[in-house]
């Protein structure tokens, strides 16, 4: 997750604090509620207005009841105002208090059965969905829930069928592949994806702009460049190692990439964010790409996102250092093969740097939380980067053959879900052959209370 984070030395100037992306790890850090449905499917048909900077929808969610009997659905709305929930044509009675939807189902629902309610609604997003109307853009930042009506914790998987009103004339990306394009006329097109793997809400989005298109294919996966006031060949010279760490991280994961395309796309502003099957960036740190290619670490740790963090997902908040210290580390190692061991370590000693700075301050915490419902840029630095820096310490400690195998078997046994460190933690022990209950005592888990 890009909000906030603080990674290595290179990305410093990429990655400013701003106000609207310390807003959004909050947004991101409410405890989970306990839930009694599972969500299936999203169909959502989105109309942004950039003129207004608001957005309308209607969102259909299709669940099943994993409790004998439930008639109580709760589902996250951030700032979103709700018109009508209906179940069929028949309208459900509803209260929005906070962020969250409370809909009662008229009949409950029993175990396993599936149902479907619509949520149609408008609001102005805070941060969650960008708009910059000089440059005609309009994109998706942390938090979904400030444009779509669903449950974001991170252990709730869903296909998506994801439908988009756009100015006419738009060059556009979101999660999945194309359905289709057609004209609504009055100026305005209706752009249709669907993305059939299930992922976590909080990588749903899109983006638009009159963007430049240029792309390539990375063995079996088409590369698509996107981004305004850049040529075709900027795009390609920019982007030209993402086939390689496409590749590489297939390698490492032992999944290949979840998708038959995978996009990138240079926007107005962002300090980078993963989505399924595609990344943004910013127009200024792609140009900074353009003038010294080691600065594309951030390209490979949104990439690595694809796996960790998207495919293989924390169960919940307290645990975000199983996608971003991850990703982190993963990123660091493929700038390793890249641009050799030197690059590496330079990466890992500023690691080393910020978490002696953490631990001389008093603000060295163990990297699965207790809770992690006010973050702060200390907190942030635990996850990202003292999180990566426990992984380079446990692969010197297990050796090159034992660290990747574990790296790979955990990856692969959980491909599709949601994960925990003890999860982790059996992998490596697994493929080690040892027990690591005091490395992971020490650097992970929090200490046991003093009886």
């Amino acid at each position: 997750m890009a909000q906030g984070r603080e990674t290595n030395a290179t990305q410093a100037r990429w990655r400013r604090p701003i106000g609207w992306a310390l807003a959004a790890v909050l947004a991101y850090a409410m405890p989970a509620m306990a839930r009694d449905f599972d969500v299936r499917h999203y169909m959502a048909r989105i109309e942004p207005d950039l003129q207004t900077r608001s957005v309308k929808g209607e969102v259909s969610i299709r669940f099943a009841a994993t409790v004998d009997s439930t008639d109580l659905i709760v589902l996250d709305r951030d700032g979103l105002d709700i018109d009508r929930v209906r179940e069929g044509e028949r309208s459900l009675s509803f209260d929005q208090t906070g962020r969250v939807l409370k809909v009662r189902l008229p009949r409950p629902a029993l175990r396993g059965q599936l149902r479907e309610i619509s949520v149609s609604y408008h609001g102005t997003p805070r941060f969650g969905l960008q708009f910059h109307p000089d440059k005609r853009q309009v994109y998706t930042l942390f938090a979904t829930t400030q444009w779509l009506v669903g449950v974001d914790a991170p252990d709730e998987r869903a296909s998506l069928d994801l439908s988009v009103v756009l100015p006419a004339g738009l060059k556009a990306v979101g999660n999945g592949y194309l359905v289709g394009r057609r004209s609504l006329g009055k100026g305005k097109e209706l752009h249709r994806w669907r993305q059939t793997v299930p992922m976590p809400a909080y990588t749903y989005g899109f983006a638009a702009g009159p963007f430049e298109e240029a792309s390539d294919r990375g063995s079996r996966v088409r590369l698509r460049y996107l981004g305004a006031g850049y040529s075709q060949n900027d795009l390609r010279k920019l982007f030209a190692d993402t086939g390689d760490m496409l590749r590489y991280f297939e390698r490492r994961a032992g999944v290949p990439y979840p998708g038959g395309v995978y996009t990138q796309a240079l926007v107005a502003r962002t300090i980078g964010q993963e989505h399924a099957g595609f990344a943004l960036l910013s127009e200024e740190y792609g140009r900074g790409v353009l003038g010294d290619r080691r600065d594309e670490s951030l390209i490979a740790h949104e990439t690595a996102h694809q796996w960790w963090g998207n495919l293989v997902t924390c169960r919940d908040w307290t645990q975000f250092w199983l996608n971003e210290g991850f990703a982190n580390f993963l990123a660091a190692s493929y700038m390793e093969q890249r641009f050799g061991r030197d690059e590496y370590l330079k990466q890992v000693d500023g690691w080393r740097r910020r978490y002696e700075r953490l631990k001389e301050a008093g603000k060295d915490k163990p990297l699965v939380f207790p809770d992690w419902d006010k973050p702060s840029g200390d907190d942030r630095a635990v996850v990202y980067q003292k999180g990566a820096y426990v992984l380079h310490l446990l692969r010197e400690d297990l050796g090159e053959a034992a660290f990747w195998n574990g790296l790979r078997e955990y990856t692969r046994a959980h491909r599709g879900a949601s994960v925990t460190s003890q999860d982790f933690q059996r992998a490596m022990e697994q493929a080690s052959g040892r027990d690591l209950s005091a490395f992971f005592a020490n650097w992970v888990y929090p200490a046991a209370p003093a009886r």
